[in-house]
C-alpha cells in the first residue's frame, strides 16, 4: 500500500465513526413558550427521559460560558457530564458542548415559527473516542430514539398547558 492510502482509509473510517443525529417536532405553542421552556436547564429532567438531575456550575441566567452539570441514565449506565454554553441566540439557537467522558458531544436546539406553532430541532453530534468509537452506529440509533422520546415528551408537556 502507498503511504498516503492508509491515511486516507483512516480519515474515511474516522468520518464513518462520527455521530450526527437530528430530530425535529412541531409543537402547537408560540415560539417564545417553547424556546424559553426548553432552553432552561432546570426543566430538562421534566422532558428529557434520560436526565435525572441538573446542577448549575455557574450562576444563572443562561449565557455563553454558563456551565451546567447533568446526571443521566443512558444505555444502562449512569453518566455525569458538564455542558458549557458556546452559542446563545435567545429564542433562535442554543449550542452547548461537553468534552468529558468517552463521548464528547455537542447539542444544538433551534426554534422556528411553523404553521401557527413552533418547530424545534434537537441535534446531537460528536466523535466517540477509544473503545466507544466501535459502537458509534449503535449509539447514533440509541440517541435518535431517545431524542424522539424527549421531543415527544416536551410536546405533550407544553401542549397540555394550552
Amino acid at each position: 500500500m502507498e503511504p498516503g492510502a492508509s491515511a486516507d482509509i483512516g480519515c474515511r473510517l474516522k468520518t464513518f465513526m462520527n455521530v450526527d443525529v437530528s430530530n425535529e417536532i412541531v409543537i402547537r405553542r408560540p415560539l417564545s413558550d417553547v424556546a424559553d421552556y426548553s432552553a432552561n436547564p432546570d426543566h430538562a429532567p421534566a422532558w428529557y427521559v434520560n436526565i435525572k438531575a441538573v446542577e448549575w456550575k455557574t450562576l444563572p441566567p443562561l449565557r455563553v460560558g454558563s456551565q451546567i452539570a447533568f446526571v443521566a441514565q443512558f444505555l444502562g449506565r449512569r453518566l455525569t457530564y458538564t455542558y458549557e454554553i458556546i452559542e446563545l441566540l435567545p429564542r433562535e439557537r442554543l449550542v452547548m458542548r461537553t468534552a468529558e467522558g468517552p463521548f464528547p458531544m455537542e447539542t444544538t436546539y433551534t426554534w422556528t415559527t411553523y404553521d401557527g406553532g413552533t418547530r424545534m430541532t434537537l441535534r446531537n453530534r460528536g466523535t466517540p473516542s477509544g473503545f466507544s468509537s466501535v459502537f458509534a452506529p449503535f449509539m447514533a440509533r440509541a440517541i435518535r430514539r431517545a431524542n424522539q422520546k424527549d421531543l415527544a415528551a416536551l410536546k405533550r408537556l407544553l401542549e397540555a398547558a394550552l
